[in-house]
């Protein structure tokens, strides 16, 4: 049974994959962390772009979550530096034998940041909370990966949704929460590691309006206070001020309940442009700053700077949205695959460590095929599927973000005009279209408003179904009309298998007919730079990019 039109139905039965992603650290030391540092103090770093709003289960983006992860925690965590399960606010779980019942056994001691105890009235309030969102709240814009992990609401306002996952919670005791769900699913406790799923207080919610969203789904409006001015967890830091467009600060939270923080304060600042972040880094104005411009690297590590490098568990991709001409003609979206030099644009606009995509999820993850059909740079054959196509209207409406910086795309302008060039070249007029990251083209993507489109994803757990899966387990706004039954029914099977050998190699035939579809065009894997000055220590990079700050110090 498929849901709505983002569901990426989490898998059943078979345990997640963890990955032993190794880090890869230059110009640091042998465990690929920052390195000097004496504690206390005050540690600035830079972003690329503001965050949306500072409330886990209403953001998809990476600058959002890097700040509510440092504010907020959730039931598990991924272990440091890597993808696999651990204990975080629950410090223990137990599942029933049927896979449809969880027992939590929350941590005792554990404040909030206003003072409420975590308790398990708290985790029940909040996972009905997400289960209960109503009108906006329920757009893919609004409350992403409530969507894409549980597959719907308590009340589903758009008929396409299906089953929700999760169907209830309920408090035993001060510290049993019990969970139940629809369906087994053996992937549901690495999602709840997950950003979207950290707790927050009961009191704030209510207090501060977390709810009060206007607008429409494809534009909404945070009405509330509570993502902007009170923002209450129970993480190392907790919320000082946020000047909009400027800067974000976190102090230590006293009275936190595991290591304390090494910083007195955490400033996190925005600059959404490379160079201008690397300047900032020589000047002393910030202590580190990620995303890194390959052709900065170089010049940081001659000049004592450390350089980190995050494990490539991302990928980069052209999107195709299916319902707009000549994107449904399957030789066009061949033509374009090999039109396009994507080891020159590697070479060209990407750091050391990158390496070229065959399919929509990293090598790493179990699953991966390697005979996938590949469509290497070939202009002749290009043009001859364009021929064939009998298609005339060879105007591509080519889209591309501004005022961002991603890990799996750090300079979007410069991608976007190596593969324009290299379209026209083979007879394509191209459109270019641009809009700001944040809301603008994020929005635009996921409601299908950009025709053909620069965009890529960093994974969120070790698990295949969270890259195949979230793209192509059922009809997605963000490749349009894209229905291909049998990679649907591949994938759904692959969720239902209890043997994980099985399960591989059926996530294997998916990564297959996907590739043969041509939905889209992977293209790269990227390991992003981190940069720190000498005497910042303690830094870890993350394959999820869920790096947390609290054992960072400065000296």
């Amino acid at each position: 049974m498929r849901g709505m039109s983002l569901n990426r139905r989490l898998a059943a039965g078979a345990a997640a994959g963890a990955l032993a992603l190794g880090l890869t650290a230059c110009g640091g030391d042998d465990e690929g962390s920052a390195e000097g540092g004496d504690g206390g103090g005050t540690l600035v770093f830079a972003g690329s772009a503001d965050p949306v709003i500072l409330d886990g289960a209403l953001v998809s983006d990476g600058e959002s979550t890097r700040v509510i992860n440092q504010i907020f925690e959730g039931l598990v965590r991924s272990e440091e530096g890597g993808t696999e399960i651990e204990p975080a606010l629950a410090e223990s779980w137990e599942a029933s034998e049927d896979g449809l019942t969880w027992t939590f056994t929350l941590r005792e001691g554990v404040t909030f940041h206003d003072g409420e105890a975590l308790d398990a009235e708290a985790v029940c309030f909040n996972f009905e909370r997400w289960y209960n969102f109503a009108g906006v709240l329920q757009s893919p814009a609004v409350s992403y990966y409530w969507g894409t992990v549980m597959g719907g609401f308590a009340a589903n306002e758009d008929p396409a949704m299906g089953e929700s996952l999760y169907t209830g919670c309920e408090a035993q005791d001060e510290r049993t929460a019990v969970i139940t769900l629809s369906r087994p699913s053996s992937a549901f406790l690495s999602a709840l590691a997950m950003p979207a799923f950290t707790i927050a207080s009961p009191a704030a919610l209510e207090e501060f309006q977390a709810d009060a969203v206007s607008g429409t789904g494809e534009s909404p409006s945070f009405d509330g206070t509570f993502g902007y001015e009170h923002p209450v967890g129970t993480g190392p830091f907790q919320f000082e001020s946020w000047e909009r467009g400027s800067e974000v600060r976190l102090a230590a939270y006293e009275d936190y309940w595991d290591e304390p923080a090494q910083v007195d304060e955490l400033i996190f600042t925005v600059i959404p442009d490379g160079p201008a972040r690397r300047q900032a880094l020589e000047s002393g104005e910030i202590d580190g700053y990620d995303l890194v411009d390959p052709a900065d690297v170089e010049l940081l590590e001659s000049g004592g700077y450390q350089i980190l490098r995050r494990p490539a568990f991302n990928v980069a991709y052209i999107g195709f949205q299916q319902n707009y001409p000549p994107f449904d003609n399957l030789q066009i979206r061949q033509a374009i695959a090999h039109a396009i030099d994507f080891d020159n644009i590697i070479r060209t606009n990407y750091p050391e460590g990158a390496v070229k995509a065959t399919q929509f999820m990293p090598p790493e993850l179990f699953g991966w095929a390697d005979d996938v059909t590949t469509y290497d740079y070939d202009p002749d054959r290009a043009r001859e599927l364009i021929a064939q196509s009998g298609v005339t209207d060879l105007t591509l409406p080519f889209w591309y973000p501004t005022d961002v910086t991603r890990p799996y795309m750090p300079n979007p302008q410069a991608n976007w005009e190596l593969m324009a060039a290299d379209l026209e070249a083979v007879g394509f007029t191209i459109e270019p279209n641009t809009a700001p990251w944040n809301p603008d083209y994020l929005d635009a993507t996921q409601t299908g408003g950009t025709p053909m489109f620069l965009l890529g994803w960093n994974g969120d757990f070790g698990d295949p179904d969270n890259f195949i899966g979230t793209f192509f387990q059922d009809v997605n706004p963000q490749f349009g009309s894209f229905d291909n039954p049998e990679i649907f029914a591949k994938l759904d099977e692959a969720e239902q298998e209890t043997d994980q050998e099985r399960r591989a190699e059926l996530y294997q035939e998916a990564n297959r007919l996907i590739m043969d579809f041509v939905p889209g065009i992977p293209y790269v894997h990227s390991e992003p730079a981190i940069a720190f000055r000498e005497g910042v220590s303690g830094f870890v990079p993350d394959p999820l990019s869920n790096e947390s700050f609290a054992t960072v110090a400065v000296d």
